[in-house]
C-alpha cells in the first residue's frame, strides 16, 4: 500500500489493474469444461471460499514472513510461488468477490479486498523485481538470476537428431499430460519461464519449465503417484529461431508454433532434497524410467477420477484451486497452521447451487466491466 492510501483507495486501483488483463486472458482461455470433470462448478467454488477465507489466510501468512519476502525467495526453482499463482491468489478471490456479491449474501468489504490485493502486489513486486507486476505487462517472466540460468545452461545437452528430439518432446508431453489430470484439469502443475538470453548465441533463447508435485503430496488422491520417482523437475529448453512470450497462466506462446522442432539443447534437474536454490541434473538415462512411473500414475488417476461421484470430483477440483495459497503459507512457514478444507465456509445452499453449474464456455460480453471497483467515497 502507498503511504496515505486509503484501503478502498488500494482496492480500487487493483481491481482497475486487474479487471481489464483478466477479461482479456479469460476470452484467451480453452474450454473450461471435460467430458470427466465438472471444472466451472469446482472453479465458482474455489473462488467463492477464497472471497470468504482468504483475507485472514494471507494475514497470518504475511506475519509469518511478509509477502515482500516470499516474492524474493520463490525466485528459484522448485517453487511454487511462480506466476500462474501468483495471478490466482488474486483473481481467484476477485472472481469470488463477483460470484458472492450476486448473491446479496456478505458484504462487500474494500479492508478485506485491500488485504489480498496489497498481499499480491508486494509479492508480484519482488518476485518480478524490475517494478513491473505480471508477464502481461512486458511479454516476459525472466525471474531466475543468470547464476541459475547459467547452471541450467551448463548441464543442457545438445540435440543431435530427430530421434533424439522426438524422445524429449514425448518425454515433456508425458508429464504435461499426467500433471494436466494430477492438479484435475488445470495446467497449473508446471509453469514456464523466460525468455533467458543464451550468452554467444543471440539467436538462442532458454525456455526454462517446471514440473511441480509429480509424485505423492498434499494432495489426497496422489497416492498414485508414490512411485514417480521426483517430486520436482525442472527442464532446460534451448531454442533457436523462436521468438517466445509468457502468460501469467505460466504458459508461454511461440513463433513459430511448432517451437520443440526448433530444440537445441535439453537439460532436465530436480531440487528434491537439495538446499533452497540448488539444482542437480537428472541423468538423460533415467527419463524412460520417470516415464513409465509417470504413465502408470496417470492411468490409475484416470481410473479413480472415472469411479469418483460428482461431489467428490468438485470437492477434490476445489482443493487444488483453492490450495494455490500453499506454496506462500509453505515459504512463511505456517502451511500446517492454516486449514485447507474445502468447502468450508460456503453456505450449503450456495454451495448446492454453485456445484449443480455447468460451463458454456460463453465469452465475456464485450461492454462487460469484469471486475467492479467500490463506490467512490466522496469527501
Amino acid at each position: 500500500m502507498s503511504e496515505g492510501e486509503a484501503p478502498v483507495e488500494l482496492a480500487n486501483r487493483l481491481i482497475r489493474y486487474h479487471a481489464p488483463i483478466s477479461k482479456a486472458l479469460t476470452e484467451e482461455r480453452t474450454s473450461l469444461e471435460s467430458a470427466l470433470i465438472p471444472v466451472t462448478a469446482y472453479i465458482v467454488v474455489a473462488c467463492a471460499e477464497s472471497y470468504l477465507r482468504y483475507p485472514e489466510m494471507m494475514r497470518t501468512i504475511d506475519a509469518a514472513l511478509p509477502a515482500e519476502e516470499i516474492g524474493r525467495r520463490a525466485r528459484r526453482p522448485g517453487c511454487q510461488v511462480d506466476p500462474c499463482y501468483l495471478w490466482s491468489i488474486a483473481n481467484f478471490f476477485l472472481l469470488g468477490r463477483k460470484i458472492m456479491t450476486m448473491t446479496n449474501a456478505v458484504d462487500d468489504d474494500p479492508v478485506e479486498t485491500a488485504t489480498v490485493l496489497g498481499f499480491w502486489e508486494r509479492a508480484a513486486l519482488a518476485y518480478r523485481a524490475d517494478g513491473t507486476r505480471q508477464a502481461w505487462d512486458t511479454g516476459a517472466s525472466r525471474i531466475y538470476d543468470k547464476a541459475t540460468a547459467d547452471t541450467l545452461l551448463a548441464d543442457a545437452v545438445a540435440i543431435t537428431d530427430d530421434a533424439h528430439r522426438s524422445d524429449v518432446k514425448r518425454f515433456n508431453a508425458t508429464l504435461v499430460n499426467h500433471l494436466f489430470l494430477l492438479y484435475f484439469d488445470t495446467r497449473a502443475g508446471y509453469g514456464d519461464t523466460g525468455p533467458y538470453p543464451v550468452p554467444g548465441q543471440p539467436a538462442r533463447t532458454l525456455l526454462v519449465r517446471d514440473f511441480y508435485r509429480l509424485a505423492h503430496g498434499d494432495f489426497p488422491w496422489s497416492e498414485v503417484a508414490e512411485d514417480v520417482p521426483y517430486h520436482h523437475l525442472t527442464a532446460a529448453l534451448v531454442l533457436e529461431g523462436v521468438q517466445s512470450t509468457f502468460t501469467d497462466f505460466g504458459t508461454s506462446n511461440h513463433d513459430p508454433e511448432d517451437y520443440l522442432d526448433r530444440l537445441v539443447a535439453f537439460g532436465l534437474y530436480t531440487t528434491d532434497g537439495l538446499p533452497a536454490g540448488e539444482l542437480r541434473a537428472v541423468p538423460a538415462e533415467e527419463q524412460d524410467g520417470i516415464v513409465a512411473a509417470v504413465r502408470a500414475a496417470q492411468s490409475r488417476h484416470y481410473r479413480n477420477i472415472a469411479a469418483m461421484d460428482r461431489d467428490e470430483k468438485i470437492r477434490a477440483g476445489a482443493y487444488v484451486y483453492f490450495s494455490f495459497l500453499r506454496p506462500f503459507a509453505e515459504l512463511a512457514g505456517v502451511a500446517d497452521e492454516l486449514d485447507w478444507t474445502v468447502p468450508r465456509d460456503l453456505p450449503e445452499p450456495l454451495y448446492e447451487l454453485m456445484s449443480a453449474m455447468q460451463g458454456d464456455n460463453a465469452g465475456v460480453p464485450p461492454d462487460e466491466t469484469y471486475y467492479l471497483p467500490f463506490p467512490e467515497v466522496s469527501e
